[in-house]
């Protein structure tokens, strides 16, 4: 099975999507994609990791090359988050840029929900902030708006989280 959860910068899908992830199983894993690039981002990530490790999350860190990530069959597999993946295979210097990006990332996540019993994604919804952008943060945002949009193609449910609440906009969110 697999799961889009979207929503804005502190919207509460990150919390809503480690609640779900629990309740849809037992052995859990957590993609995470945040690149530590400086003390601020090491904090959080120190952070994370003991909020996560207290729900009995494993964690494993990918910042590019998602279709190399191997999990358990039975696994229930949290990737956090699409538009950091996103940026890191564009800007970073091992990622695929620009032109690969999309497709690279889209066979990552049908290589992970092949191997697991359910993947959870969290993006986020950046789309309604301004109109005024350079063109390569343009070119950024397309691509997200690209993937995200596949994604919910091929999800069985997609829910939109906007201050803590959620409204599911693709078969009602069931764990099946």
């Amino acid at each position: 099975m697999l799961t889009l959860i979207v929503g804005g910068s502190a919207s509460g899908k990150s919390a809503f999507a480690e609640n779900y992830a629990m309740e849809a199983g037992e052995n859990r894993i957590y993609i995470a994609t945040m690149q530590p690039m400086d003390n601020e981002c090491l904090a959080r990530i120190e952070k994370h990791r003991g909020m996560r490790a207290q729900k009995n999350f494993q964690t494993v860190e990918c910042y590019t090359g998602l279709k190399q990530v191997r999990v358990p069959k039975d696994s229930v597999v949290l990737l956090e988050c699409m538009s950091n993946l996103t940026a890191n295979e564009i800007y970073a210097p091992e990622g695929v840029g620009e032109d690969r990006c999309s497709e690279e990332i889209l066979a990552g996540v049908k290589a992970l929900e092949n191997q697991c019993r359910h993947l959870i994604i969290v993006s986020n919804e950046v789309f309604e902030g301004g109109t005024n952008y350079d063109p390569s943060t343009v070119r950024y945002l397309d691509i997200l708006g690209k993937i995200n949009r596949e994604i919910a193609k091929m999800a069985d449910a997609a829910a939109e989280i906007t201050a803590g609440c959620w409204i599911w906009h693709k078969q009602g969110g069931k764990i099946q």
